[in-house]
């Protein structure tokens, strides 16, 4: 696959956990929230977009490490698209108070949480892959969401929307993609056929 559609396609990824995220903001019912939630990374399995969360654990050599940088840019670039156009609609959702209670965690407290959202999110792309289930994406998406573990692109969208651009934001950003990468890469080697 070429740069540039490489690219392309993983700010679609973004802008569908933006949607995601502007859904689970919008409804009360976190259940409920987080069951429409997984439908961001439904439509990106399923249309084959790039999402970094759903890539990395899949990554076999070194070479493969600068794709994962381009489709983490295209992902933070996507994930910016509906929290400017959520702002300019001037819809009735905030991730204020969420980015807030993030940015008070501890960087270790944030790897970690990513870790096991990494873990999540290798097993449902890899569940999904060998059964083509839709549960196994949806599950997962729920389980990170109601446990409170940190999806780097999810907080991408939260800290757009909340106007959270500071180097602490940023180095708690690339914290949650490390961790994201750590867990979907243990599991990711250890089930490796």
């Amino acid at each position: 696959m070429d740069k540039m559609r490489m690219f392309v396609k993983a700010i679609y990824a973004g802008f569908m956990i933006g949607i995601g995220g502007i859904i689970y903001l919008s409804l009360d019912n976190r259940v409920i929230g987080s069951l429409l939630f997984s439908f961001g990374l439904s439509t990106i399995v399923v249309q084959g977009f790039n999402l970094y969360t759903g890539k990395i654990g899949f990554v076999r050599e070194w070479k493969e490490l600068p794709d994962m940088l381009l489709i983490l840019l295209g992902n933070y670039v996507g994930a910016f698209i509906p929290a400017v156009m959520a702002n300019a609609a001037h819809m009735d959702i905030s991730s204020v108070e969420l980015v807030h209670k993030k940015l008070d965690n501890t960087p270790l407290h944030i790897f970690l949480l990513s870790m096991f959202c990494g873990v999540l999110m290798y097993l449902a792309i890899d569940s999904y892959g060998k059964t083509k289930n839709i549960v196994f994406v949806v599950a997962p998406v729920m389980i990170f969401m109601l446990s409170g573990f940190e999806h780097s692109i999810a907080n991408m969208f939260y800290f757009h929307l909340a106007g959270a651009y500071s180097l602490k934001a940023l180095l708690y950003l690339l914290v949650m993609a490390a961790g994201n990468g750590v867990g979907a890469k243990v599991f990711g080697l250890m089930l490796k056929e």
